[in-house]
């Protein structure tokens, strides 16, 4: 095995294994944590790098990627799915688990959000209070473009699962 394919499976393993713990985490009830999940869409073009889709919120003027809150009962891969579609109006697949973030939010709750890598489907991107703009970007410009640190590394595996 070569040593890009075998750091690309290890870092496979660990994000799989990343997400299940996150998972396993979110599962506790007692545990006063905002659930929420969401995707990385990415879209190969024939004529260019892979992009990616990041959206602005502009309630909070930031540049992200779409997620949202776990309903009660709902596992995190339709969550992904549905917070995905409605705020991008996007239809998409699953492809692979991408992996966690923790962080404190706005008002100061801890957050645990887990991501999938997602494929387009079907749909149409159409402005709303939530997301006011969805732009494909290459993940060269997103790390210059995204608001935050933990989008930034959550973007990093990515790109080594993308390049191997």
């Amino acid at each position: 095995m070569t040593k890009a394919a075998s750091t690309m499976q290890s870092s496979q393993q660990h994000t799989t294994q990343g997400v299940s713990m996150a998972a396993k985490i979110l599962n506790v009830d007692e545990a006063k944590l905002v659930r929420a999940a969401g995707g990385i869409i990415r879209r190969n073009g024939a004529r260019g790098p892979t992009r990616v889709a990041i959206v602005h919120r502009p309630g909070y003027d930031d540049w992200s990627f779409p997620k949202g809150k776990v309903d009660r009962g709902e596992s995190l891969e339709a969550t992904a799915l549905r917070e995905v579609e409605e705020e991008t109006g996007l239809r998409c697949k699953l492809v692979a688990p991408l992996g966690c973030t923790a962080y404190s939010d706005h008002k100061g709750r801890e957050k645990v959000a887990c991501y999938w890598l997602m494929d387009v489907v079907g749909g149409r991107f159409s402005a709303g209070s939530e997301i006011d703009e969805v732009r494909w970007v290459t993940v060269e410009d997103a790390m210059d473009i995204l608001s935050y640190r933990r989008d930034r590394a959550l973007l990093r595996a990515f790109d080594l699962a993308e390049t191997g």
